[in-house]
């Protein structure tokens, strides 16, 4: 058995959701105290409740503690198998993050798997959909891992009630992601999108965006979209293409009373922050890249635009399980290098 203590570096469900998974993937079990301590509702929410309960369903796990708003969880796994699954988050928490707390022991099953998702596609502090499908994956496809996504209906905050499928194949080998030097800019693509708003609305967003990018790119392109779903909502989310693979990715959410221009500005000022650094993948991008390179074939490093305190948390995390297997070489809010030990076995 293992203990973590959910309060350590930022508190958050990312604790708990890398604990959920490396416990699959290693067999071992799991308590979890203090959960989402330093969050204003801490405890076990809806859709934390749903990724203990996914990760159980794969693992056919015991669990003891998984009830709403539950501060300690234990969690005893079995075998990791494949199949056709189903998770439903009944409110707008972001089936993106249960998709992530599944996906590496369902790549390292034996077999292929089909997912069905409901909950949040589009909302805060989670990452969306667009971000999962043209961004997270793209990179970890480089490296071997075999999964498609697709969106059905989008859900945004506060009803939630989108959907999206996964297919997870099982893996082969995983190369290791090097990136050190992103090169030239090269190309900027995006996105803007709203479901059951004016079309002016992503048009506008659109706008203000190449605008402000094409002098900086001239090869700058983004596409409007119109969703489906049951609630309202629109997006933006902005993709930098560097000629050495480098690759950053910023979104911004629109909401009651926030013009689109404003949408727009807050992913381009986002990206412009990035450039300023010599960061190979954006921030967000080296938190998530650190689970799935510890099965690599070999070593993996790259320059992160910004030493978050969800990277710190997340290498933590890991290093309680696997020590020494994370190196992060930076102050946190600037720029740094991360090593991640490969070569892990399931």
């Amino acid at each position: 058995m293992i203990e973590i203590n959910g309060a350590v570096g930022e508190g958050g469900g990312q604790v708990l959701r890398t604990s959920l998974t490396l416990s699959a993937l290693t067999g071992v079990p799991l308590t979890i105290r203090n959960i989402r301590a330093q969050r204003s509702k801490p405890g076990l929410q809806p859709q934390h409740l749903v990724a203990v309960k996914a990760i159980a369903k794969i693992t056919a796990a015991e669990l003891i503690g998984a009830s709403l708003n539950s501060p300690e969880l234990t969690l005893i796994p079995g075998k990791v198998r494949a199949g056709r699954f189903r998770f439903e988050i009944p409110t707008a928490g972001a089936l993106s993050l249960v998709l992530q707390t599944i996906f590496l022991p369902l790549s390292l099953a034996d077999g292929a798997s089909q997912v069905a998702l409901t909950g949040g596609t589009h909302v805060p502090w989670s990452p969306i959909f667009h971000y999962i499908e043209h961004h997270w994956l793209p990179v970890l496809s480089g490296c071997g891992y075999r999964t498609s996504v697709s969106l059905l209906t989008a859900g945004f905050y506060p009803q939630g009630g989108g959907t999206a499928q996964a297919k997870i194949l099982p893996v082969k080998e995983i190369a290791p992601f090097v990136g050190l030097k992103r090169g030239q800019l090269v190309q900027i693509r995006g996105f803007s999108g709203a479901a059951n708003l004016e079309r002016a609305i992503p048009q506008r967003q659109k706008r203000r965006a190449l605008q402000r990018l094409y002098p900086l790119c001239a090869d700058t392109k983004v596409k409007t979209l119109d969703l489906p779903s049951p609630g309202r909502g629109t997006f933006i989310q902005l993709t930098a293409y560097f000629s050495n693979g480098g690759r950053s990715c910023y979104t911004a959410l629109g909401e009651k009373g926030k013009p689109a221009e404003q949408v727009a500005d807050e992913a381009v000022d986002k990206l412009l922050t990035f450039l300023d650094t010599d960061g190979y993948v954006d921030q967000y991008l080296a938190d998530q890249l650190l689970l799935p390179l510890l099965f690599s074939a070999g070593d993996s490093v790259f320059r992160a635009s910004k030493v978050s305190s969800h990277l710190l948390t997340n290498a933590n995390v890991i290093n309680q399980f696997l020590p020494r297997r994370i190196e992060v070489d930076g102050a946190l809010g600037q720029p740094g290098l991360v090593r991640v030990v490969g070569g892990l076995s399931p």
